[in-house]
């Protein structure tokens, strides 16, 4: 399984983050609800082996502007429904998105140690789901936006794809004054060895895992 890790937080203390890419012995030839439980067991062991005992907290991803603030009430492992940002100051917490072509676009103030983990597919970014939490970073959570550094993973680009998400998440970033952006050039629908594509594989296929935690 390919994991990718991002320069622009690996010298950040107390924050762990990863993508983890296709699986070669996983059948992902059916619809998500088939596919997706097939996944989880090597996900699992990833972050059961990098990190031990902390709570995993995922969103359900319905394109829609939802966010979540996760608190330290909440249970040792969930999924929030109806929502496609989650948000957290909470130590020991992983938050984990899955995206096959759309954008998932970690979000991490290193000073407030704030993190935030956003699902932005072509709806979601029209709907403004990264400028939406970042506002909830800076209203609800004390960051200051130029600490605020944002890495967006691999997902989609022309011309397998009419919309440049990348490039429109980009903008938003820029004009919501974070202090640094950083942007995988990857493009997930060319890169069959490395990265699952929705459009490509017509639906039929399987999901990367894009995880952030806070220590």
């Amino acid at each position: 399984m390919r994991r990718e890790s991002f320069p622009s937080f690996q010298d950040l203390p107390g924050i762990y983050h990863g993508f983890l890419g296709r699986q070669a012995v996983v059948d992902v030839d059916g619809p998500k609800e088939v596919v997706m439980p097939r996944m989880w067991p090597a996900w699992n062991a990833v972050l059961a082996d990098e990190l031990p005992g902390f709570r995993l907290v995922t969103a359900e991803q319905v394109h829609s502007h939802g966010i979540h603030r996760v608190l330290d009430n909440e249970t040792t492992r969930q999924e929030v429904r109806g929502v496609d940002a989650l948000v957290t100051d909470c130590p020991r917490t992983v938050l984990g998105i899955v995206v096959a072509d759309c954008c998932a676009v970690y979000l991490v103030d290193p000073k407030r140690k704030v993190i935030a983990l956003c699902h932005s597919g072509k709806k979601g970014t029209e709907l403004e789901i990264v400028p939406r939490t970042i506002n909830i970073m800076a209203a609800e959570m004390g960051c200051e936006r130029r600490d605020i550094i944002a890495q967006l993973s691999p997902c989609i680009r022309p011309p397998h794809y009419e919309v440049d998400i990348a490039d429109q998440i980009q903008q938003q970033l820029t004009e919501s004054d974070v202090g640094e952006v950083h942007v995988s050039r990857s493009c997930t629908a060319s890169d069959q060895e490395s990265y699952y594509s929705y459009r490509r594989e017509k639906g039929r296929t399987g999901r990367m895992l894009a995880y952030l935690a806070i220590d």
